[in-house]
């Protein structure tokens, strides 16, 4: 069945996680909710959430016997898994570090929630919130009888789903395949892990190795493809490298579009669901200003982003490392926010884009309390707290992004004679006129821009 018919019927889901020992009950509640969150932007109804604690997850099938057999009940599957194979027994398992353990864990079992103790609604799709191995995957489709996705595999479907540019797309399709490769053979339901028109599931060694084959040339194909994409972007970035640019930077669905829009008067996709934005967008904002402000909005992050996808989109990502100020978009309203904030800056810093200034801007401030709003400014004295939906607040903003970019400014006088007025397109272009007199011999202006155009307008005079 593929992801689409899925969500055409509106599959009811199940969410399972288990919870280690160095992980606290307020960082298991926030990714499962996260998790929940990602499920829904997939289109699936959940019906109910299967949690464990447990000293470690090297088990084949994650979860203890009691936790898989209350895990069935959500799927009508046997709550079972019939027979482990031992790692290194088939080319099935090839990249599969986990150990299979044939002795029970120590578990500790959550209490059941509520409604758990009746018959439960059935489930089509049981979506974890850690990454499976392939053998995992399929002893736990064997428990359950029906498709098994992990994190990893959900936030892949939505970059699938959500990305326009071509760019975009074969950024996702690079991420899945080499998500999909190890898993082609091993899974026996869920079709879309399947394909992806790469192959399928074949009869013998040789068929496998042929599936395998083709993903690798895909793959070489597609980075090929992209590559030529990359120099096109990155000859557009040289042709407006003169024009200081602001990137917003910031965690999926922090609002990032919103203010995009604000600033620059542009129809960007604006919704309320995670990775809403997977293209990079640029704009001049608007009014025009000078220093003309470039501003670019990035794709959000989440935690436990896949690293493969890190990579397939550190070009979309170069925007915020070229740009000379990052704005660090924060949901203020979102309870989980500071660790939201470290995830950012922990991405930002893997593709070397930490050095450039920053400032916060703490985003849906309207949704706080007076209490609350007062606790952040002592805890984020340095932040500025806004509202997208506020005119006065999106003026605050834009001042403070060009006050930054006219820090390093200086104003000077000039008499442009008018024998040399064509000097007065790159003096409006390239410097803020504060004033402007019409004198005998020229044109007095008082000029305020950097000093190496200053310097360039003095020589031209000389």
């Amino acid at each position: 069945m593929s992801s689409h018919d899925m969500t055409e019927k509106k599959l009811k889901a199940v969410l399972v996680s288990i919870q280690l020992p160095q992980v606290s009950d307020e960082e298991h509640k926030g990714s499962m909710d996260e998790l929940g969150r990602l499920t829904e932007t997939l289109g699936f109804e959940i019906v109910g959430r299967v949690s464990q604690k447990r000293k470690a997850a090297s088990t084949a099938a994650i979860l203890g016997s009691g936790k898989l057999k209350e895990l069935a009940e959500y799927t009508g599957g046997r709550g079972v898994v019939e027979r482990f194979k031992k790692p290194g027994n088939s080319h099935d398992d090839e990249g599969d570090e986990d150990e299979i353990e044939f002795e029970e864990e120590f578990e500790e079992e959550f209490e059941m929630e509520e409604g758990s103790f009746t018959s439960k609604p059935r489930a089509g799709i049981v979506i974890f919130d850690h990454e499976l191995s392939p053998t995992q995957m399929k002893n736990l489709e064997d428990v359950t009888g029906v498709e098994v996705l992990d994190r990893t595999g959900v936030i892949l479907e939505i970059f699938s789903r959500h990305a326009k540019s071509r760019e975009a797309r074969l950024q996702v399709e690079i991420a899945k395949l080499g998500y999909l490769a190890p898993r082609l053979r091993l899974s026996n339901v869920g079709g879309d892990r399947q394909g992806g028109g790469i192959g399928s599931k074949g009869s013998g060694e040789s068929a496998h190795e042929l599936d395998k084959r083709r993903i690798r040339d895909r793959i070489a194909e597609l980075k090929t493809q992209l590559d030529a994409i990359h120099n096109e972007q990155n000859n557009r970035r040289s042709s407006r490298r003169e024009s200081p640019c602001v990137a917003l930077v910031g965690y999926t669905n922090a609002g990032k579009s919103s203010l995009m829009r604000a600033l620059t008067g542009s129809e960007v996709l604006i919704a309320d669901k995670l990775f809403a934005t997977l293209d990079t967008t640029v704009r001049v904002m608007h009014p025009e200003s000078f220093p003309r402000v470039l501003v670019s909005d990035t794709v959000g992050f989440i935690k436990k982003l896949p690293h493969d996808l890190v990579a397939s989109f550190r070009s979309t990502l170069d925007e915020a490392l070229n740009a000379s100020l990052l704005l660090f978009t924060v949901d203020a309203s979102d309870p989980n926010f500071r660790s939201q904030l470290e995830v950012t800056r922990n991405v930002l810093k893997e593709i070397g884009a930490d050095e450039q200034d920053q400032f916060i801007i703490l985003n849906k401030v309207d949704q706080l309390t007076d209490i609350q709003i007062r606790a952040l400014r002592m805890e984020y004295p340095q932040a500025v707290m806004i509202s997208t939906r506020k005119p006065e607040d999106i003026k605050r903003i834009r001042d403070l992004i060009l006050s930054y970019f006219e820090r390093d400014m200086s104003e000077e006088k000039f008499l442009i004679p008018y024998s040399m007025s064509k000097l007065t397109g790159p003096i409006h272009e390239k410097s803020r006129v504060l004033e402007e007199t019409y004198e005998d011999d020229g044109t007095l202006m008082t000029l305020r821009a950097n000093k190496d155009f200053l310097e360039w307008l003095r020589k031209q005079l000389a």
